[in-house]
C-alpha cells in the first residue's frame, strides 16, 4: 500500500478512526485520573480541577465540593489539579491563596493547609500517586474478568499441529503433536504462550521442554526475526519458531504434493490422505499469492472423519491437529478475576521486555508507536467488533499504567520516586531539585513523543 493509498484510505475512515480512538483514549484517561481524585478525596485532599483533555476549557461544571469537572480542547490526555499545587503535574506548590479581585494573595489557613497536597505525609501523596496507574490496572482486569466470564477465555492447546518445512522448528527437530511443558523454564499452558514468547524472544536461543509420545525432551532452539508490515507500512519485528497452531487446517484443494508427488485433483489428494492417517509426512501448499509452503503434518483419522466421505458437501478440509483446538473457557467470576491478572502479568513482562530490548538496540526504536499508529489499531480493532475494541482498551489501560510507573519526572514514577528519597532522608527533596528534574523530564517525554510520531510518518510516507 503506498502513500496516496494511505491517505485515501485514512481520509474516508478520519472520522470512524479518530472517533474510536479518542473514545477509547478518553474512557482511560478519565480512569486513570479518577483514581488519583478518589485517593485524594479519601484522604482529606482538596481537588481543584478534573480535566480530560488539555488547553482551553470545551465546558464543564463545579460540584459541591469545589471541583471544576471539566472537557478541554486536546484530547490526548487530562489530568487532576490537587489544592496547593502550582500546576496538574505537581511540579510545585505555594502556601498562599489567590481570591478573585483581591490582591496580594493571602496566606493559608491551618484548615486550608490541612487539605493542601503538599502538607500531607510521603505516604499519603504516594498512595494519591499510585492510585492512577493501579486503577488502569484493576480497570484491565475487570474487564477482562467479565469477557473471560460471560465470552469465555480462548484457549489453544500448547501443541504443535505441524511443522513448517525449512523454519527454526524444523531445523531443530520438532515433530508435529510435540507438545511444549515450558520454554527457559517458564511454564507454557497455551498455544498463545508459545508464541508470545517466540515474538518477544526475536531470535535469542530457547529452551525447550516438551513431551513427545509419553516421553519428556530438551530442544535448544532459536526463532527467527522477522519484520511484519501491517496495511499502514507500520512495521514490528518478532520471532517465528514454525509451529503450526492446533487451530489450523489445509482446504486439499491447496495441496500440491505429498511427499514430493504431485497430485493435480483434490479427489486423488484425498485418496493419499486417508491412505496416511497417522504417519508423519510432508504436504506443498499453493498459497494465496501464488508460492508454495511446506509443511510436515501427521494427521489423525479420529479429526479427518469427513475425508472419508467424497460426497460431504463443502471444501474437504485436512485438520492437522491431535486434539480438540477450538476451545473457549468460562470461569466463575472469582476464577476469572485469577486468569485475568495473570493475562495482566503476562502482558506486562512482554511489554517490559519489548522496551527493553529497545533501549539495547536488539528491536528498533522505530516499533515505539505514537498517537498516529494507535489511531490506526483503535480503528482497526472497532471494525472487527466490540470484543476486539474492548480487549483493546484492556491492553491499553495496562499500557497506560506501567508506563506511568516509570521512575521518570513528570510521571506518576518520578513523583514515587521523590518521595521514596523523602522518606528515607526525612525531608523533602528541596524544590529547586525537583524543578530541574521535572524540566528534564518533560524534555524527555516530549522528546519521545516527537520521535514515536515522527517514526510513525515516515512508515506511513515510505
Amino acid at each position: 500500500m503506498n502513500f496516496i493509498e494511505v491517505f485515501q484510505m485514512l481520509g474516508g475512515n478520519l472520522w470512524f478512526y479518530g472517533g474510536a480512538f479518542i473514545l477509547v483514549l478518553s474512557i482511560l484517561v478519565f480512569v486513570h485520573e479518577w483514581g488519583h481524585y478518589i485517593v485524594a478525596r479519601l484522604c482529606g485532599v482538596g481537588v481543584e480541577t478534573f480535566s480530560i483533555g488539555f488547553g482551553k476549557e470545551l465546558f464543564g461544571v463545579n460540584d459541591r465540593n469545589g471541583t471544576r469537572w471539566k472537557v478541554s480542547l486536546v484530547p490526548l490526555g487530562g489530568y487532576v489539579k490537587l489544592y496547593g499545587d502550582m500546576d496538574p503535574a505537581s511540579a510545585g506548590h505555594s502556601e498562599t491563596v489567590a481570591e478573585e479581585g483581591v490582591e496580594p494573595a493571602r496566606p493559608m489557613t491551618p484548615e486550608e493547609r490541612k487539605k493542601a497536597f503538599f502538607s500531607q505525609p510521603a505516604w499519603k501523596r504516594a498512595a494519591i500517586v499510585v492510585a492512577g496507574p493501579a486503577i488502569n490496572y484493576l480497570f484491565a482486569i475487570l474487564i477482562l474478568s467479565f469477557l473471560f466470564t460471560f465470552n469465555g477465555q480462548p484457549i489453544t492447546p500448547p501443541s504443535a499441529a505441524a511443522i513448517i518445512g525449512g523454519s527454526s522448528a524444523d531445523r531443530h527437530g520438532f515433530l508435529p503433536h510435540d507438545k511444549i511443558i515450558s520454554i527457559d523454564g517458564k511454564k507454557i499452558g497455551t498455544f498463545e504462550d508459545i508464541r508470545r514468547e517466540m515474538m518477544i524472544g526475536l531470535d535469542t536461543q530457547k529452551r525447550f521442554v516438551l513431551e513427545r509420545n509419553g516421553e519428556t525432551l530438551e530442544i535448544l532452539a532459536s526463532p527467527e526475526r522477522l519484520v511484519r508490515e501491517d496495511r499502514f507500512g507500520f512495521k514490528q519485528s518478532f520471532g517465528v519458531l514454525g509451529l503450526i497452531s492446533p487451530r489450523h487446517a489445509v482446504n486439499i484443494e491447496t495441496i500440491t504434493h505429498i511427499d514430493g508427488t504431485a497430485y493435480n485433483d483434490a479427489q486423488s489428494v484425498r485418496k493419499a490422505l486417508l491412505e496416511r492417517m497417522g504417519e508423519t509426512f510432508t504436504l506443498a501448499i499453493k498459497l494465496p499469492n501464488g508460492e508454495s509452503d511446506a509443511l510436515t503434518v501427521k494427521p489423525v483419522s479420529q479429526y479427518n472423519e469427513s475425508l472419508a466421505d467424497p460426497e460431504a458437501a463443502g471444501p474437504q478440509i485436512l485438520y492437522l491437529s491431535d486434539v480438540d483446538a477450538n476451545i473457549f473457557v468460562k470461569y466463575p467470576f472469582i476464577k476469572s478475576v485469577g486468569a485475568a491478572t495473570k493475562e495482566c502479568w503476562v502482558i506486562t513482562r512482554g511489554t517490559v521486555e519489548a522496551l527493553w530490548q529497545m533501549i539495547v538496540g536488539t528491536r528498533s526504536a522505530s516499533e515505539l508507536g505514537g498517537v498516529i499508529r494507535i489511531g490506526a489499531l483503535a480503528g482497526d480493532m472497532a471494525k472487527q467488533g466490540i470484543i476486539a475494541l474492548v480487549l483493546f482498551t484492556a491492553l491499553l489501560s495496562i499500557n497506560l499504567g506501567l508506563i506511568n510507573l516509570f521512575p521518570i519526572p513528570m510521571l506518576d514514577g518520578g513523583h514515587l520516586v521523590f518521595y521514596a528519597f523523602e522518606t528515607v532522608l526525612r525531608r523533602p527533596v528541596p524544590e529547586r531539585i525537583q524543578e530541574y528534574a521535572f524540566r528534564i523530564g518533560l524534555a524527555f517525554l516530549v522528546g519521545i513523543m516527537v520521535f514515536a510520531n515522527l517514526s510513525d510518518i515516515v512508515q506511513l510516507l515510505t
